[in-house]
C-alpha cells in the first residue's frame, strides 16, 4: 500500500497570551526598579591615596570592649559601663584633641548595645575619626 496523499497541516502558535505575560512582567519590573531607586541613599565617599594614609602616623586612641561589657580606654579599665563614666575617661585620656583617630575594638561576643554606647560617647564628645576594628574571616579561623 502506497500513500501518496500528503498531509499539509500548518501548526499555528498563539502568541497573544505570551505577550500579555511579558507586558505584565515588564510593568512589574519597571515599578520595582523605581522603588529601588527611591530608597537608595546617594553618598559621596571621601577618597584617600596611599601616600596620605602613610603620612598620618599619629597614634590612635583605642577603646576596647570585652564580651562581658567592660570598657577599656587605652590601657585603663573604665569603672562601670555607664556612658557618663566612659565619656569622663575619654576626656581625661584624649584631652582637647577631638581630631584624634579613635579605634573601637569590640569582642565578637559583645552585645551590640555596648558598641553603640561607645560610639554614642565618642559622638557626644565630638570625635569624628572613628574606626571599628575587624579581622578577615580567613585570618580569624587560623
Amino acid at each position: 500500500m502506497k500513500f501518496t496523499e500528503e498531509v499539509n497541516d500548518e501548526v499555528e502558535i498563539n502568541v497573544i497570551p505570551l505577550i500579555d505575560v511579558i507586558l505584565v512582567l515588564l510593568i512589574f519590573f519597571m515599578a520595582t526598579a523605581t522603588f529601588d531607586q527611591q530608597t537608595r541613599m546617594k553618598l559621596s565617599l571621601p577618597q584617600v591615596s596611599d601616600s596620605q594614609m602613610q603620612s598620618d602616623k599619629r597614634e590612635s586612641l583605642v577603646v576596647q570592649i570585652s564580651a562581658d561589657g567592660r570598657f577599656f580606654v587605652g590601657s585603663n579599665e573604665v569603672i562601670n559601663a555607664r556612658i557618663e563614666t566612659l565619656m569622663e575617661a575619654l576626656q581625661r585620656i584624649a584631652g582637647d584633641d577631638r581630631q584624634q583617630a579613635v579605634m573601637v575594638r569590640a569582642d565578637a561576643g559583645a552585645q551590640h548595645q555596648y558598641v553603640i554606647t561607645a560610639l554614642d560617647a565618642l559622638g557626644q564628645l565630638g570625635f569624628s575619626q572613628i574606626s571599628i576594628a575587624t579581622t578577615r574571616a580567613d585570618a580569624a579561623s587560623e
